[in-house]
């Protein structure tokens, strides 16, 4: 049985959390694997066990870099391999991995009290393609965040998310393949009583396999990855749970009460539809305990948290590939609503505000225009249908897709358009900025945003259309 050391490293200051309360010399623990060691967790090998130290009792957080030879989420059938991590025999979380690239990672691992512990890491073959043979870990570090810590309360009341099992979509273990959770977030907000703050938490699967179509998705959201908020929770001025104000987002987007189960202050939640909403009772085998320490600006879209971790763009990708997403190359693909090759899209994101409610079954919209250099015809976002436009006012992702090969010195100008969805309500739109625009290079990756423009334009049904940029 293979054992690697965990070596304490230096104490870092941690800054308070926002509109709590915190002590002074409130402090961060940091335990650090040895540098250059690689882990290897392989198949029908014993599991690894890694010892470490924890100065003060706090929430942990591991950190490491994973890759899996042999798999690739785009094949069928070598999609990843699975490890499974305990933290002294107790189960912590599942981490899907695919690729021999090295990735980096951030899980939790809820309450560790000061003193010795041990991770032990298991390879999970039964959840793991058939054809992957080990995971390789570098960079272990486990760090543990005392009360009072930053960003300990987001930590300390992070949700566990199980996954799903929906017959129809697959094994048991379907989130090894299809829809895995990527990354997680939280952000904080004043409560619904003076001294309370309010924390929401955030998730960003690879996919929905229901819901929302694959080309709507391009064009209402910017992203094929399904996007949800989770759970949320008060916490009053001493950084306690306020009683029965936790919710999370049910089937059908509801917003329910939680009145399930906790681990420690852990609301334990599990995916239960096929489009990645929550159940407050859990049954699946696969657990997924994701950081949400990440958060993100208020004016920036969701999307921000895939820019900000660029692989996500990969992983998109390569299931849409896997799933026969993708229509074939042709010329004639930019006119067809269908999605194709995502390296062929502008994702761009852009900010506007409508001069009236803009809810039910008549509203106006926006679609961004895209017109070459070469040529007279304007790309559009929604590809002519008037329920795929931005309707959404706060910061908003969007794609336009464009002939294969098109970079962003072919592009001459970028057009916002007023489109009206059933009756014409007269609203005003101001679009106010363009917040980023870039392609994916050719291994999927974000390549450098090459858009960032603010102003006021007005499009109103008197000027339906303007130009908000030009080379």
């Amino acid at each position: 049985m293979r054992v690697v050391q965990l070596l304490t490293a230096c104490t870092a200051v941690a800054a308070t959390v926002v509109a709590l309360a915190a002590p002074a010399m409130a402090r961060a623990d940091q335990d650090r694997a040895v540098q250059g060691r690689q882990i290897k967790i392989g198949r029908d090998h014993p599991d690894v066990r890694v010892p470490f130290v924890v100065k003060r009792s706090g929430e942990a957080l591991v950190d490491l870099d994973a890759a899996a030879p042999g798999t690739d989420w785009a094949v069928k059938g070598d999609e990843s391999a699975v490890v499974s991590i305990y933290v002294d025999n107790r189960y912590a979380t599942d981490l899907v991995v695919s690729g021999d690239q090295r990735l980096h990672r951030q899980l939790a691992l809820g309450t560790l009290k000061a003193g010795p512990h041990q991770l032990r890491l298991r390879f999970a073959d039964e959840r793991s393609a058939a054809g992957s043979a080990s995971v390789l870990l570098d960079k272990v570090k486990v760090t543990t965040y005392t009360p009072g810590s930053a960003d300990y309360l987001a930590l300390r009341y992070a949700p566990i998310v199980y996954g799903r099992n929906l017959s129809e979509l697959g094994t048991p273990y379907q989130n090894a393949t299809t829809d895995t959770p990527l990354i997680a977030w939280h952000e904080v907000a004043p409560g619904t009583a003076p001294g309370r703050t309010k924390l929401t938490y955030s998730v960003v699967w690879s996919n929905e396999d229901g819901g929302t179509n694959t080309p709507a998705l391009m064009a209402r959201w910017g992203r094929t990855t399904d996007i949800e908020w989770i759970y949320d929770v008060e916490v009053d001025e001493h950084g306690n749970r306020v009683a029965g104000s936790d919710t999370y987002q049910a089937a059908n987007h509801q917003t329910l009460h939680f009145s399930g189960q906790y681990e420690g202050d852990h609301a334990l939640l599990e995916t239960c539809t096929s489009n990645n909403n929550m159940c407050d009772k859990v049954t699946d085998p696969m657990r997924f305990f994701l950081s949400p320490l990440q958060t993100r600006p208020a004016d920036q879209p969701r999307e921000y948290m895939m820019d900000t971790n660029a692989w996500t763009y990969e992983i998109m990708s390569k299931e849409m590939i896997r799933e026969g997403k993708i229509e074939a190359a042709s010329d004639t693909a930019p006119a067809t609503p269908e999605v194709s090759d995502q390296r062929n899209y502008l994702f761009a994101a852009i900010k506007k505000t409508t001069d009236r409610p803009n809810t039910g079954s008549s509203w106006v919209g926006v679609s961004i225009g895209v017109r070459l250099k070469n040529g007279g015809s304007v790309y559009l976002s929604n590809h002519v249908d008037p329920t795929w436009s931005i309707q959404r006012d706060d910061p908003a992702a969007t794609t336009v897709e464009l002939p294969a090969g098109t970079t962003a010195d072919d592009i001459q100008e970028i057009t916002a358009n007023r489109v009206v969805v059933g009756t014409d309500n007269g609203a005003v739109v101001h679009v106010t900025g363009i917040k980023r625009g870039f392609f994916l290079g050719q291994d999927y990756l974000p390549q450098e945003s090459f858009l960032n423009w603010s102003g006021d334009v007005t499009i109103d049904a008197a000027t339906p259309s303007a130009v908000i940029w030009r080379r």
